[in-house]
C-alpha cells in the first residue's frame, strides 16, 4: 500500500489521488493552504484522510506562526481552523481534528510555543497512527461477517487511499484475505469522479485481491441474480441515529440491497460519527461544479454547452437500511449506535459479534 500522506521536513506529502491511477505523484505542501487547496480539489479524500491532512495542515501553519505567547498563538490559529472548516461541508472529520486541536491546546498551559508547535507535530502525526490502527480493528470485526467465498459489493473509495492506510470499508476484505478466504470484489465506478475506478480498483489490484468493475447502474441487475453476497462502504458522517452520508449513490445501492434481502454494512470509525445531530436531514450536502459531470476525469466534454448540471456530492442513508456498523469497538446494530457515546459503556452488553475476527 502506497502512503496517501506524511509529515516531512517542513511540509506535508500528499499523494496526488487526482493522478491515479496512471501516475504515482506527490505534493509537498509548503503552506496549509496547500494542504487546504488539496482537500478542496479533491488530490486528497475520504472522510480520515482529509481529517489526517487537516491535522498536518494545522500544524504546518503554526510553524511560520509568530507569537509572544501561547494564547497568542491559539489565536492566530484560529483562520487556519476556519479555512479548513470550509473546505468540505459533509465530512465530519475536518471538524473533529479541529475540536481536537482546540480541546488539546486549551489544556496545555504553561508550555512554550517552541514547545506547542513541536506538540502539534507530534499530535498529527499520532492521528494519522491511529488513524491505521483504527482500521485494522474495523477490519477483524467486520472480517466475521464474511464467509469464504462471497462475493462483495463497494461504492466510492474507502480504501487504503481515503485514510491513513489498510482503508475502512476495505478493511474487512483486506483482513478476509488474510485469513484465506476466497473472496471477489465488485466495485462501482461511482460517477461522476469515479473514485471507485480509478482508486478502489487500483489499489485492490496492487494488493493482488479478485475485483471486477462494473458501472453504477449495473448493481441492480447483479444483486437482483444473487451474484452479490453483502454490501460494505464507508461514510463521510454518520448521524446518532445512525443516517448515514456517504458518496451519491450509496442510498440506492442500500435500497437495492434492502429489496432483494442482501446485507447492508457501514465500515464507520468513531471518528466519523456526529453525536451532535441526531437525523440525516439536518446534514449539509456538498455540491460541486458541473465540469465534474460534463467533462468525466478532466477529459471530452459529453454533454451539450450549456447544459444546466447539479451534481450533488453526497446522499443519506437512512438507519433502517443499515445492516450494521463496523467500528474500532465491534459491529453495532443502528439502533445502538448512540449508546457509543456515553460514558463507561460496555461495548459487550451490544456488539452483534462478542469477538473480532481471529
Amino acid at each position: 500500500m502506497v502512503n496517501t500522506i506524511e509529515w516531512t521536513e517542513g511540509a506535508v506529502r500528499i499523494l496526488d489521488q487526482c493522478r491515479l491511477p496512471h501516475e504515482v505523484e506527490y505534493i509537498d505542501c509548503t503552506d496549509y493552504a496547500i494542504v487546504a487547496d488539496c482537500i478542496r480539489t479533491m488530490k486528497i479524500r475520504g472522510a480520515p484522510a482529509i481529517g489526517i491532512a487537516t491535522a498536518m495542515g494545522i500544524a504546518l501553519a503554526a510553524q511560520s506562526i509568530e507569537a509572544k505567547g501561547a494564547d497568542e498563538l491559539k489565536h492566530k490559529l484560529e483562520p487556519v481552523y476556519a479555512a479548513f472548516l470550509a473546505t468540505r461541508p459533509t465530512a465530519v472529520n475536518i471538524r473533529w481534528t479541529v475540536e481536537r486541536f482546540r480541546t488539546l491546546l486549551a489544556d496545555k498551559t504553561g508550555m512554550t510555543v517552541q514547545a506547542l508547535k513541536a506538540y502539534l507535530i507530534e499530535e498529527a502525526n499520532a492521528i494519522l497512527a491511529e488513524d491505521i490502527e483504527v482500521n485494522k480493528a474495523i477490519g477483524r470485526w467486520g472480517a466475521a461477517f464474511i464467509r469464504d467465498g462471497d462475493t462483495i459489493i463497494t461504492h466510492c473509495n474507502a480504501g487504503s487511499l481515503a485514510t491513513g492506510g489498510y482503508g475502512t470499508a476495505t478493511a474487512p476484505i483486506r483482513e478476509a484475505v488474510r485469513q484465506g478466504k476466497k473472496i471477489r470484489v465488485i466495485a462501482d465506478e461511482t460517477r461522476p469522479v469515479l473514485q471507485g475506478a480509478r482508486l478502489t480498483v487500483w489499489e485492490l489490484m496492487e494488493d493482488g485481491i479478485d475485483v471486477t468493475l462494473i458501472v453504477d447502474s449495473a448493481a441492480a441487475t447483479l444483486i437482483k441474480r444473487g451474484e452479490i453476497d453483502l454490501a460494505i462502504v464507508g461514510t463521510d458522517r454518520t448521524t446518532r441515529n445512525g443516517d448515514v452520508a456517504n458518496k451519491i449513490g450509496t442510498y440506492p445501492l442500500a435500497v437495492l440491497c434492502n429489496v432483494h434481502d442482501v446485507p447492508f454494512y457501514v465500515a464507520a470509525p468513531l471518528s466519523s460519527i456526529d453525536f451532535t445531530i441526531n437525523s440525516g436531514e439536518l446534514i449539509e450536502i456538498e455540491e460541486r461544479a458541473p465540469e465534474e459531470v460534463t467533462h468525466p476525469a478532466g477529459g471530452q466534454r459529453i454533454a451539450p454547452q450549456g447544459v444546466k448540471v447539479k451534481n450533488i456530492a453526497f446522499d443519506v442513508t437512512p438507519a433502517r437500511l443499515v445492516s450494521a456498523f463496523f467500528t474500532e469497538k465491534g459491529a453495532f446494530a443502528p439502533s445502538d449506535l448512540k449508546k457509543l457515546h456515553m460514558k463507561d459503556m460496555n461495548y459487550d452488553e451490544i456488539r452483534i459479534n462478542k469477538e473480532p475476527a481471529p
